[in-house]
Order: C-alpha cells, then structure tokens, then sequence
C-alpha cells in the first residue's frame, strides 16, 4: 500500500453540516475505508487546512477516485500528495550497481 498525505478544508456547507453533526466525520472515515483506502491517523487543525490525514491506498487510481467522490460532495476541497518514506527516498538516490 502507497502512504498519502491528504490536506482538507471544509466549504460553507460542510462546515454547517459539521456544526450539525460533529459525528459525520466518523461517518465519512467508514465510507472512506469502504472505498479501499486506510486512515492512518487524522488531525483536526488550525491554518489554511481543516484536517490532515495520513492514508495508505493501493493505487493513485484508488486515491483519485475517493478525491472526485468526496469533493463531488461540495463539502470539502481536497489536496492529497503521495508520500515516500524517507529510508525508501534515500534508497532510490543510491547509485545503482552494475
């Protein structure tokens, strides 16, 4: 499974809903994971972004369509980045052996 970091900020109408019902963000987590895609760990946070999620998903495929599902929504605006553990990255700058 690929790691992604995927930054999220709540529109007008999700923040309304989230007013509403603060357990919809569990709610979400659950149609996430059925989409194939594991939470990691998930932040609520202050700045330019709602919440940052650690998630692990098989495919950019995968993560591209839980991208176009949930933003499909207009309750949240989505940036997911794929990530390389660093012991990987460093591997991968190596010179190769011949």
């Amino acid at each position: 499974m690929a790691t992604y970091i995927m930054l999220s900020t709540l529109t007008d109408d999700g923040s309304e809903t989230l007013k509403e019902n603060p357990s919809r963000l569990k709610e979400v987590n659950k149609e996430i994971e059925g989409m194939g895609v594991k939470i990691m760990s998930q932040y609520a946070t202050l700045g330019p972004y709602d919440f940052v999620n650690i998630i692990e998903a098989p495919d950019n495929e995968t993560v591209a369509r839980l991208s176009v599902e949930l933003g499909g929504r207009g309750s949240v605006k989505l940036l997911t980045m794929p990530a390389i553990p660093i012991d990987r990255f460093i591997a991968s700058l190596q010179p190769q052996k011949k």
